[in-house]
């Protein structure tokens, strides 16, 4: 599945994307779409297709799916 995460800070999305290469898990910093609210305005998208708490990291602030409709939540962590 492909997503979009966005965080808390600049740091927390520069952190995760370091970490998802490392894993091995393709990914992108770009900026956050309009559409989408962000505290930093940068975000990460990524595939994933296992379990997406096995790569979650305090700073995430929501992981949207990507899809042919564009974003749809899959995870708000501002809770």
């Amino acid at each position: 599945m492909n997503y979009f995460a966005t965080f808390f800070t600049h740091s927390g999305a520069i952190k995760f994307s370091r970490f998802l290469t490392k894993s091995g898990i393709a990914n992108e910093s770009s900026p956050v779409p309009r559409k989408l609210s962000s505290n930093c305005g940068i975000g990460v998208s990524f595939s994933y297709t296992d379990d997406i708490n096995k790569i979650y990291i305090k700073d995430i602030e929501k992981i949207y799916f990507i899809d042919c409709n564009g974003y749809s939540l899959y995870k708000d962590f501002d809770d």
